[in-house]
């Protein structure tokens, strides 16, 4: 019988630390963006970025983007 994982085991979600810089150009935001793979994807949800200072955080995996220009 195994017990719990140690804290250093522990599965990290995916896309929990992904980070990405976006310009204008591929605005309106979506995660995932297109051209990313979505054979594991959740459901595509637009971000605001414009007007929330430049940043945003995707609700269902954590991916934060930050608007380059």
């Amino acid at each position: 019988m195994s017990g719990p994982l140690p804290a250093a085991a522990k599965p990290i979600p995916a896309s929990a630390e992904n980070r990405y810089e976006v310009t204008r150009a591929d605005l309106p935001l979506s995660c995932p963006m297109p051209g990313m793979a979505l054979w594991n994807a959740h459901p595509k949800v637009y971000l605001p970025i414009v007007d929330d200072g430049g940043e945003s955080t995707c609700p269902y995996c954590g991916a934060h983007y930050t608007l380059r220009d």
